[in-house]
């Protein structure tokens, strides 16, 4: 580890936003939301509490628009007004610390189960069988069939992503994030080997990005577009996603985005596949590709370490790199990084569902000794 990284503690602007540093807290489903109902309670506002900094930037976990979205018991909403009150804890907890946090719009689609929807069944862009699992009251198991949308409805899925945004400005969050990645509804209709429409959402990459685009514009609707990100998996192939040239699909999605003057656009680099890190030392591959051709700022993500996120931000590759373990073992990750302290080792038992262990108990550093003249 650098013993004084500079580029990573360097202002910048996101925004209406100056960050005082470039270590973002990454989306984290952590699944501690109170049952039943979704709802973020006092120990999700501890947790990101203690992860605030200032001029930092958190990214909340991925929190469903509707209960008809839902795919992971615990995870929370912000389709009811008991969420959003639980999720002005949070964001009070965070800019007490001086932090700034952005809310991460979900919907599962193909990924969930019946159990979890109420009965509804699971919609996706295409009937295309996904053979994965959701975690519900009975654990984790096989996901429920997913039936393609008709045309008529996708208006209303937008709709619910639209009040899903204006529920988070009621939360008083800093902006919002749009879930377009790891194989999830959005994801599934970008991706040709999950959407097999003939009509005005499927086909050539300019339909199929059409629900993106339509999302972005309803979200910005209610928060302009420089409080709005958008997170994409150019070679996710987590969740049973494949496309046939992803190269041109995501150049061509960070491309159109430019209309809406974006916050950021974050990118999964494929070191990562869902939560698993398959490569290490990988150079950004995704980021520095859609440099090209994205405006805005870039945020990285991908199983970076120190070094290798402040040699993304030297050579230009991002503008910010995002740290999804590392922030779970170290609340004060920010400043470890910064100077050039080892990092609490996580344990990966503790990262979905449970209490505080694993949670809220990672040890923070100790305070400095002061020396008396």
């Amino acid at each position: 580890m650098t013993a004084t990284p500079l580029k990573l503690f360097t202002p910048l602007q996101v925004g209406p936003y100056t960050l005082s540093h470039r270590v973002v807290m990454a989306p984290l489903t952590r699944m501690r939301s109170d049952q039943p109902g979704d709802v973020p309670n006092d120990l999700m506002a501890e947790y990101y509490g203690q992860r605030a900094s200032q001029g930092g930037l958190i990214v909340s976990e991925a929190t469903t628009v509707a209960i008809t979205g839902r795919g992971y018991l615990g995870a929370p909403g912000v389709y009811s007004d008991e969420q959003v009150a639980g999720w002005r804890k949070v964001v009070d907890a965070v800019h007490a610390k001086g932090g700034l946090i952005f809310l991460q719009l979900w919907h599962v689609g193909r990924v969930g189960h019946s159990d979890l929807t109420g009965g509804v069944p699971l919609v996706a862009p295409s009937a295309v069988r996904f053979k994965g699992v959701a975690f519900t009251g009975k654990g984790w198991v096989p996901v429920s069939p997913a039936r393609a949308l008709e045309i008529d409805e996708i208006p209303g899925v937008v709709e619910e992503y639209r009040r899903a945004a204006e529920r988070g400005l009621a939360a008083g969050f800093d902006g919002v994030e749009i879930h377009a990645a790891n194989g999830y509804l959005i994801d599934q209709f970008l991706q040709d080997g999950a959407n097999k429409r003939t009509d005005a959402y499927g086909g050539p990459v300019e339909n199929r990005y059409r629900l993106l685009d339509e999302v972005a514009e309803a979200v910005a609707s209610a928060w302009g577009g420089d409080r709005v990100g958008v997170r994409i998996s150019p070679a996710g192939e987590f969740n049973g996603m494949s496309d046939g040239d992803p190269e041109a699909t995501f150049a061509f999605v960070a491309d159109r985005l430019n209309r809406f003057g974006l916050a950021y656009l974050h990118v999964i680099e494929p070191r990562v596949k869902g939560s698993e890190l398959v490569a290490e030392a990988m150079e950004p591959v995704a980021s520095a590709r859609l440099r090209r051709v994205f405006r805005g700022p870039l945020l990285a993500a991908g199983g970076f370490e120190p070094d290798d996120a402040e040699s993304a931000i030297e050579e230009d590759d991002a503008d910010m790199v995002a740290f999804g373990r590392h922030f779970i073992a170290n609340p004060d990750l920010p400043e470890r990084i910064r100077r050039g302290l080892p990092l609490n080792p996580y344990d990966r038992a503790t990262f979905y569902g449970g209490d505080a262990r694993g949670y809220t108990d990672y040890p923070f550093l100790a305070p400095p000794t002061l020396i008396a003249p």
